[in-house]
Order: C-alpha cells, then sequence, then structure tokens
C-alpha cells in the first residue's frame, strides 16, 4: 500500500476529495490523500457580479435596473456542508471569473426581477426601492440555494431610463413644471393683494378727503348764512331810517348775491365735474387692468387645462394598457384552468370507464361461473333421473309419483286445498210444501204447485241476500229489516 500524501487547504479554499473508500465528495480543509484518490482545490471566495438589468412593469414601462452582487459558496462548517456539496459538484468546475457562472448567476436574477417588477406598477418600484430589492434579493438567494451559492452583499442602483422611453425624466420634468407654476400663481396671488391693497387705500383716502371737504363746506355756507343774516337785519334797519337808499341799498347786495350764488354754483358744478372725469378715467384704467389680468389668466389656465390634459391622456392609455394586458392574463389563465379541468375530467372518465370493465368481467366471469355450476347440476340431475328411471323399468308414472312424494309436492297440494276451505261456513236451507207433500199423493191441482213456488221465494231471497249482498228489486218484494 502507498504511503499517503498529507494536503493543507489555503484560508479562501477547501479541499474536494473522491475516489477510493468514499461514497460521494469529502471536503476538508487538510487531509491524508491515500493512492486511487483525487483531490481539488476549491477556491470559496466571493465575486463581484455588475449586471444592467432590463424589465418592465406592470404599466408595460421598461427600465434599466443596474446591480451589483457580491455571490460566492459559504464558510465550509456542518450547517453548510450540504450547500458546499451541490456547489462543489455543480459550479466547481467552472472558473468564477468566467462567463458561463456570470450567465449563469445573471440569468437566475434577471428571472426573478422580471417576475416581481411585472407584478408592480412603476410608482411602487420607485418609492418601495428598499422593498423591492430586499424581494428581489430573498427571490434570488432561493433560486442560487440549489447551486450552492450565497449572496453576501446586493446593491441596486437607482433606475435607469430605457432609450425611447423616458419616463424618469419626464417624471422630472413634470415635477419642475408643476413648481415653476406655483411659483407663477403665488406671484399672480401676491401681485392681486398688493394691487387690491393700493386700490382700496386710495379709495379710503380719496372717501375721507371728500367727507372733509363736504363738512368744510357745509359749515362754511352755514357761517356765511349767518353773517348774511346778521348784515340782512342791519341792513334792513337802516333802510327803515334811509328809506329809498336804503332799499337800493338792499336790492343793489340783492343783485350781488345773486351774482355770487351763480359763482359759487358755477365752481361748485366744474369742482364736481372735474372729481367725475378723474372717477370716470380710474374706472376706465380700471377696466383695462382687469382685461390685462383676464387675458394673462385665459393664457394660464389654458396652459394648465393643456398640461393637464395631456398628461391624463398619458395616464389613460397606459390604463388601458395595464388593462388590456390584465385581460390577456386572466384569458391565458381561465384557458389553462379548462384545459386543466378537461385533463382532468378525461382522467375521470378513463378511470371511471376502467371501473366499469372490471366491474362487468367481473359480473361475466361471475355469470359463467354460476352458468356451469347449473350446467354440472342439470348433468348430475340427468344420470340421477336415468338411474331411477332405470330401475323402475322405465315407469314414467312411478317416476313422477316418486319425485312429486320424494320434494313434498302431495304435502304442498293437501296445505293449498285445506287453506283454500279454512273459513267457509256453508250455509244450508230447506224447503218443504205447506201440506208436507201429501197435495201430490192426493192428486192436488197446479194451483197448490204454484203456492209451493211463491212459498219458496222468501227463504231464496234471503239467502242470496245473505251470501252475496244483494237484495231483490222492488217489483218483487222487499226483506224484513232484521236491525230494527
Amino acid at each position: 500500500m502507498g504511503i499517503p500524501k498529507y494536503i493543507v487547504a489555503g484560508p479562501s479554499e477547501m479541499l474536494a476529495i473522491t475516489g477510493n473508500g468514499i461514497s460521494e465528495i469529502l471536503l476538508k480543509k487538510k487531509h491524508f490523500l491515500w493512492p486511487l484518490q483525487k483531490c481539488t482545490r476549491l477556491d470559496i471566495s466571493p465575486v463581484n457580479y455588475s449586471f444592467e438589468v432590463q424589465a418592465m412593469s406592470a404599466e408595460k414601462l421598461p427600465f434599466f435596473l443596474p446591480a451589483v452582487f457580491t455571490i460566492g459558496p459559504k464558510v465550509l462548517d456542518e450547517a453548510n456542508y450540504e450547500s458546499l456539496i451541490k456547489y462543489a459538484k455543480l459550479v466547481s468546475n467552472t472558473d468564477k471569473e468566467s462567463t458561463h457562472i456570470k450567465d449563469l448567476v445573471k440569468g437566475v436574477i434577471e428571472g426573478e426581477t422580471r417576475v416581481l417588477a411585472a407584478s408592480m406598477t412603476m410608482e411602487q418600484i420607485f418609492k418601495g426601492t428598499k422593498e423591492f430589492k430586499q424581494e428581489v434579493f430573498d427571490k434570488v438567494q432561493l433560486e442560487l440555494n440549489q447551486f450552492g451559492l450565497y449572496i453576501y452583499n446586493a446593491n441596486v442602483k437607482q433606475l435607469v431610463d430605457v432609450p425611447g422611453h423616458e419616463y424618469f425624466s419626464y417624471l422630472g420634468q413634470k415635477t419642475q413644471m408643476e413648481a415653476a407654476n406655483q411659483a407663477k400663481i403665488d406671484v399672480a396671488e401676491a401681485k392681486k393683494k398688493g394691487e387690491i391693497g393700493a386700490k382700496l387705500r386710495d379709495g379710503e383716502t380719496k372717501q375721507n378727503a371728500a367727507k372733509i371737504d363736504a363738512e368744510t363746506f357745509i359749515i362754511s355756507t352755514r357761517r356765511q348764512g349767518e353773517g348774511k343774516k346778521e348784515e340782512v337785519r342791519v341792513r334792513t334797519e337802516v333802510e327803515i331810517f334811509e328809506n329809498q337808499r336804503e332799499a337800493e341799498v338792499v336790492e343793489a347786495i340783492a343783485v350781488l348775491a345773486k351774482k355770487k350764488a351763480g359763482w359759487s354754483q358755477t365752481a361748485r358744478l366744474a369742482e364736481v365735474e372735474a372729481e367725475k372725469a378723474v372717477d370716470i378715467r380710474e374706472a376706465e384704467l380700471q377696466m383695462e387692468v382687469e382685461k390685462k389680468k383676464a387675458f394673462a389668466e385665459t393664457a394660464k389656465l389654458k396652459a394648465e387645462l393643456l398640461s393637464k390634459a395631456n398628461v391624463e391622456y398619458d395616464i389613460k392609455v397606459q390604463e388601458a394598457n395595464s388593462e388590456l394586458y390584465k385581460r390577456q392574463k386572466d384569458a391565458e389563465a381561465a384557458l389553462f384552468e379548462s384545459q386543466k379541468k378537461a385533463e382532468a375530467q378525461k382522467a375521470n372518465a378513463d378511470a371511471e370507464l376502467y371501473s366499469r370493465q372490471q366491474t362487468a368481467n367481473s359480473e361475466l366471469y361471475a355469470k359463467q361461473k354460476e352458468a356451469e355450476g347449473l350446467a354440472a347440476v342439470g348433468k348430475a340431475q340427468t344420470v340421477y333421473l336415468g338411474s331411477l328411471l332405470k330401475e323402475l323399468n322405465h315407469n314414467y308414472s312411478a317416476l313422477r309419483d316418486y319425485l312429486m312424494i320424494n320434494n313434498g309436492i302431495y304435502q304442498e297440494i293437501a296445505n293449498i286445498n285445506a287453506q283454500a276451505v279454512n273459513g267457509m261456513q256453508p250455509k244450508i236451507s230447506i224447503w218443504s210444501g205447506a201440506d208436507g207433500g201429501q197435495s201430490k199423493g192426493e192428486g192436488g191441482s197446479g194451483l197448490n204447485d204454484v203456492a209451493g213456488v211463491y212459498r219458496m221465494l222468501p227463504p231464496l231471497l234471503q239467502t242470496v241476500h245473505e251470501q252475496t249482498g244483494m237484495n231483490p228489486p222492488a217489483w218483487l218484494g222487499t226483506l224484513p229489516d232484521k236491525s230494527k
């Protein structure tokens, strides 16, 4: 026997030993290698795999999912022994840096990522990146378990648009446009409040000024009236003393007062006209401002409605596509279910047909055995009757009597006759003539015979009634009622 060789694995290696004395594979960190045994060093250090998985959401929106996975076999211990056996059998013969391992890992990751993304909307994927990453991690790990591989780390990067499907860029533009429109609305609102406040302050100032002017004019007019009254009173007294001169003075004063009133009225009208002209101009300017504001609001509203209509149109198109995809999947599921039901019904029908065939075969076999038994019994009876007939010298009457006696036929006939007459209560009526039969001996006339017949009718009818329950016709007579 040869000398064993002692082999030790490195820190990131393990030894896979096969051959003499080993049923499958033996995994060790150090081992004495005997002749007819083979040892393979397996590198168990993890490797980074970078992918850019293309998937599609539930709304049929494609996107790229950049991801980096650190994958490798687990550390050699009792808990991970079975997993390392799978790794040694399925993956260890291939270089971990080769495209075979990378394609294997990429295929698993792409398959699970696409299935998971197809069941979620883009909004759910974008907002729940952490949950999405965890679900991808769990599902990929579940698939890699069958190859003895373990995910040490998984890093899912930010979602990227597919060329020609700029969903995220459009979403960013939408957010920017919403912020810009909101800013415009805030500026217009602040400007509106400023203009309204300025107009309110200007109106209040003008109202207060007009109020003060009116009060001043009233006080001035009142004082002027009082002065005039005093002057008229003095002048009247002077007129009393001066007569005509005073009258002329009063007349001149009256003319002067009229002219002053006319001048005052003209001045007041001019002031009122100037104020009204200012108000009219202000109203015209205000109308122009309102028109400009209405035009600006209309343009802004048109832009908002157009943007909203475009967004709603895109949403409706996406919803219609999603509904179509959902209906297609429902139809495929219904078709698959109906196919499975048809297969199950076919299997049940085959089983029932087989059961019926077996039952029919068993019944046929039982009938055949029963017929064979009856045939054997018939043959035995034939031989038996032939021997009896031979012993009785071919006397068929004697054979018949023997068989009837042997089978109890006479006893059965006697029992049947006895049961037939059992319970019968025959009633016997004896009729005789009134003359005791002496009329015939004495050569009586035929009237006596007729009278005898009539005498026999009542007991005859009574007997018929008792035996059958029938009453005689009314023209013949009635029977006495025994119940009374």
